[in-house]
């Protein structure tokens, strides 16, 4: 568990490179930003979270599992975890923050397929350009 990191993960850092390769210009876990987000936007207001989905607890991942010991620890663990989460979101929705969630298993999709990697982006450029306030994919 020592190895896992809070701060660019291989999809943080695959997805800042998209989006950087498509021209958007943003700043990292910004501290000004209510849950310090791992991408923000200024320009069009938008926090984007990666999450992965075992610590995040994506609902009918193949990626989220319970480990099979100390259950207890762990499920106390992933209700806090999911339990910040909502308060950040609502936080940032409070401020007039746009709020993005890229799940880790849809970056890897992204990254196994081009056709995938477009469809998302498409998504994410359309998310940008209108008054939504939260989007998850």
């Amino acid at each position: 568990m020592a190895a896992i990191r809070s701060k660019d993960t291989k999809p943080e850092v695959y997805f800042r490179k998209l989006l950087f390769a498509q021209g958007y210009r943003y700043s990292l876990n910004s501290g000004r930003v209510p849950g310090h987000p791992d991408i923000y936007l200024r320009k069009y207001n938008t926090a984007i979270f990666i999450h992965g989905c075992f610590w995040h607890r994506h609902e009918g991942c193949r990626y989220t599992y319970m480990p099979k010991s100390r259950i207890e620890f762990w499920q106390k663990k992933f209700d806090t975890n999911v339990r910040r989460d909502y308060v950040v979101r609502n936080e940032l929705q409070e401020s007039g923050i746009k709020c993005l969630i890229a799940w880790e298993c849809t970056v890897k999709k992204m990254k196994r397929n081009q056709e995938e990697r477009e469809r998302y982006l498409k998504i994410v450029e359309e998310f940008l350009k209108r008054d939504g306030t939260f989007l998850e994919i």
